[in-house]
Parts: C-alpha cells; sequence; structure tokens
C-alpha cells in the first residue's frame, strides 16, 4: 500500500519533475488549496463567532484579520509560483494548454480581488468620527464592491480546484499528493454546507452594527447568495 501511494498517479516506476515545475505546484497548491480557502470561509461563516455575546457585542474581527491576512499571503505565495514558472514552456497537449489558460484566469482573478480590497470604500458608522461611508451607507460603490468581491472569487476557488487538480495529473503527482488534497477539499465542502445550513453565513452589516433598522444598511437586502440575518429581513419603504 505504502509502495502505491508513493507511486506516480500514471503508475510510471519513477517520479521526476524538474524543480521549477516542483516549486510552482507547491507554492500553487498551497495558496490555492489551503490559504484562500481558508479566508474565505473565514469571512463567510465566521463574522460573529459561537460564543460571542451578539449584538450585546459587535464587530468582532478575529474574521477579519484571518481573512486579510490569508489573503495576502496567499497572493504572496501564487506570486512565487507564477515568478518560477516564468519563461518555461507550457507544453504542447491539450491538457498542458489549458491548465496554462485557466491558471493565468485564476490568478488575474486573484490579483483583481486584491485591488478590489483596496478600493471597497470608507467604513463610517456610529463608533467613527465621521458616521458617514461607504459601508456604513451601503453607497452603490460599496454594493458592487461586495458584488464583484464575493462572485469572483468564490468563482475563482472553484475553478483553481480543477486547475491545481490537471497540474497534478500534467507532472504525475504521487498518488498520496492527490489523495490527500482530495480529502481537504472534501472536508471544506462539508464544512461549507455544515456551516451554511448552520446558518453561519451572517451578514457582515448586521454582524458589525447589529440589527437596528434605524442603520441604513439594514433598510436594504443583503449582498450575496445564503446570507443570513439572525433578526429578520430589511425595512420595506
Amino acid at each position: 500500500m505504502i509502495d502505491w501511494l508513493l507511486g506516480p498517479l500514471s503508475g510510471a516506476a519513477a517520479h521526476d519533475i524538474a524543480p521549477w515545475a516542483a516549486w510552482h505546484a507547491r507554492s500553487m497548491v498551497l495558496a490555492w488549496g489551503v490559504l484562500l480557502p481558508l479566508g474565505a470561509m473565514a469571512a463567510r461563516f465566521f463574522k460573529v463567532l459561537p460564543g460571542q455575546a451578539w449584538p450585546k457585542r459587535l464587530d468582532h474581527k478575529a474574521w477579519w484579520h484571518t481573512h486579510r491576512y490569508t489573503q495576502w499571503a496567499g497572493g504572496a505565495v501564487f506570486g512565487v509560483g507564477l515568478a518560477v514558472v516564468w519563461g518555461h514552456a507550457a507544453g504542447d497537449s491539450p491538457a498542458a494548454r489549458w491548465h496554462g489558460g485557466l491558471g493565468w484566469a485564476v490568478c488575474v482573478a486573484g490579483v483583481v480581488q486584491l485591488a478590489a480590497g483596496l478600493l471597497r470604500g470608507s467604513k463610517g458608522g456610529p463608533t467613527e468620527a465621521s458616521p458617514r461611508g461607504d459601508h456604513y451607507d451601503m453607497t452603490p460603490r460599496r454594493v458592487a464592491f461586495e458584488r464583484l468581491h464575493k462572485a469572483l472569487g468564490w468563482l475563482a476557488l472553484l475553478l483553481a480546484m480543477g486547475v491545481v487538480a490537471l497540474g497534478l495529473v500534467l507532472v504525475d503527482a504521487p498518488r498520496w499528493m492527490a489523495l490527500g488534497l482530495a480529502a481537504w477539499w472534501a472536508s471544506l465542502i462539508a464544512a461549507f454546507v455544515l456551516l451554511q445550513r448552520a446558518g453561519r453565513c451572517i451578514d457582515t452589516y448586521q454582524a458589525i452594527w447589529g440589527p437596528d433598522r434605524d442603520h441604513p444598511g439594514n433598510q436594504r437586502p443583503p449582498v450575496g447568495w445564503g446570507v443570513h440575518r439572525p433578526h429578520g429581513a430589511w425595512k420595506e419603504n
């Protein structure tokens, strides 16, 4: 069994890979397979922590720091992955061309995500020096940012799963690596489903400012699919 797990996916007798390809694969798996999905999960499901006395205690920033640090770390790591593969032939097979084209699309989406985070607008709110802000007022700029950031982020992660899987086949990775990554992704998907069903995807706006319907953002629907507002829907005008 151990020999089988250590053997390449193709069943070849040996696993040979160029150093640049090995470091490219390691970087992309770490970034798109581990860091970026964990950051996305933190942002979606842990805006209010288990045991937090919400809505008495608002704006717990653990999710924000986790999301920010994992996404920037993921961006830096996939930047390394791009640097080590730069200038090397992508290969002539259809699978290699698909891997290269889709891989670039995923990385461009990642760069757009990082740049969009810098353009999300001001925060505002009752506890700030200036209560007016893009987020507190849910201005068109903020709404557009949230729609793009959420939709593009999850789409990029789903596409990255296919790109990474195809990359493992192209380098004829050891079976244990493919099985381990598949098990990790399966656990993330299972956690996503369970947390979503448990109502853990709580609206960012209410997590920060609470359910008071006098807050301007509570007077409009939340942005995104499956977002939960524990204290009801928005106020109709």
